[in-house]
């Protein structure tokens, strides 16, 4: 589609161009946005209003973990809106409490309170918050590959490029680097040791390090085994708490409940959503340990919203996770992801344009290269805050045509298909996928 197509919504429907004239597209220069209109979701599978469909390969954006006929989650939906629609945040209902105790089950370790709000970044706002109140300190340092969110707090703790269009952010975050062995300087362990030395450097003055166990949307950065427990021994050593990002990586992603499960590491605070309920309604959670929960017994926790602990969120989130339990969904996910990683080494055999893929459980990336032994990417992190397309959206975009939808962020195709998907469906989007690829590698420098 032209540029001026896309502008003046040549080429999409009723629906499609109401959406497009009344509705801000997310993260994107107005006159790009070309919205979809989906009509049908059933499976791993949806439709779109002109009648194609697509192998949900992605999870929409990495949030589906249940596919799309989870239909106990929506029957609990329902029953609770029939029930009480709304309840203020001093009231409680049945479901937000059971599954507040569901949540200290699941999660590792003291992990035992949690705070609702209605998605990961408000999550990852309380997690800020906390860990300020909890340490008395200001500090946080995250990551330069990472994604936390885009209210102002939770974007800058964010170091993917969409921060810079929002700086100046709130004061007192610092990035560290990646475990990133394709495309950093430094060796994944020699950047924990980095962040050792920054707390050092900062003194007596940070209070948490926040980092996703494993990168989702900055590339899918699986770290060696002794990383993450290295760096909670870091962060106390430094009386700073350790937060776990587990928005993208937890309820089942990785083959286990959580990211940092696959690391056998219990973090201070964890921030979730997505799997929580599976997207059947939009539900943030921020755990704490039982010793920092204790200590908002005699200080204030001043933070709230309107919506936290929303009936219906919270039905839906007890749902899922009953259902992650009763369908053996966890355990399911490891045993078809090591099929899925069988099928991306296929691709990687095959195509010379595939740099890398990392992963784990159902959830692994591709990274592309122009050039595989000099590493240089097709995509750019100032892409994701330019115009145009890249040759990766090209990729994407030639799955979809052959019927698998395969979100991608700046260099990295993301596959994170729902828990629910079987290996026939992994083989005909790997085929889809295997399309896609002949036009990166068709564009390598040679």
């Amino acid at each position: 589609m032209s540029e001026q197509e896309l502008s003046t919504g040549a080429g999409l429907n009723e629906i499609e161009q109401m959406d497009k004239e009344y509705v801000f597209g997310t993260w994107s220069y107005q006159k790009e946005v070309s919205p979809t209109e989906v009509v049908d979701a059933d499976g791993v599978r949806f439709t779109t209003a002109d009648g194609d469909e697509y192998i949900d390969f992605s999870s929409q954006l990495m949030c589906s973990n249940l596919g799309h006929s989870a239909n106990e989650v929506a029957d609990a939906v329902t029953e609770q809106l029939r029930r009480a629609a709304y309840v203020a945040p001093s009231y409680t209902t049945e479901n937000r409490a059971r599954l507040g105790k569901k949540l200290a089950e699941v999660t590792p370790g003291s992990l035992s309170k949690t705070f609702f709000s209605t998605s990961g970044t408000e999550a990852v706002e309380a997690a800020i918050k906390i860990a300020r109140f909890y340490t008395g300190k200001q500090k946080i340092i995250s990551r330069y590959r990472s994604y936390h969110g885009a209210t102002y707090g939770s974007i800058s703790v964010t170091g993917d490029p969409r921060r810079l269009k929002a700086e100046p952010g709130i004061p007192g975050t610092i990035k560290a680097p990646d475990p990133y062995a394709y495309g950093s300087t430094l060796d994944p362990m020699e950047s924990v040791e980095y962040i050792d030395e920054m707390l050092e450097l900062e003194g007596d003055t940070v209070a948490a390090v926040l980092v996703e166990p494993i990168v989702g949307s900055n590339g899918i950065l699986v770290p060696p085994e002794e990383y993450l427990p290295r760096l909670k021994e870091i962060t106390h050593n430094h009386d700073a708490l350790l937060i776990c990002d587990e928005v993208m990586s937890g309820f089942g992603r990785t083959g286990e409940w959580f990211g940092c499960d696959v690391f056998d590491v219990e973090p201070d605070i964890m921030t979730m959503a997505k799997g929580l309920t599976g997207a059947y309604q939009p539900l943030g959670a921020t755990t704490v340990t039982s010793e920092i929960a204790e200590y908002f017994e005699e200080n204030m926790l001043c933070h709230g919203h309107t919506y936290a602990g929303h009936p219906a969120a919270v039905a839906a989130g007890l749902a899922a996770i009953e259902t992650y339990e009763e369908e053996n969904l966890i355990e399911r996910a490891s045993e078809v992801g090591e099929y899925l990683g069988k099928r991306i080494n296929d691709l990687v055999e095959k195509h010379p344009s595939v740099g890398e893929a990392r992963g784990v459980g159902l959830f692994h990336g591709i990274e592309l290269t122009k050039h595989p032994e000099k590493r240089v990417p097709f995509g750019e992190r100032e892409d994701k805050i330019s115009t145009g397309s890249t040759v990766v959206d090209e990729v994407s975009a030639t799955a979809a045509e052959h019927g698998a939808y395969v979100a991608n962020m700046i260099n990295t195709l993301i596959i994170a298909p729902p828990l629910t998907i079987t290996e026939e469906e992994i083989d005909e989007a790997i085929t889809a996928i295997d399309a896609g690829l002949e036009i990166s590698d068709a564009a390598m420098e040679h």
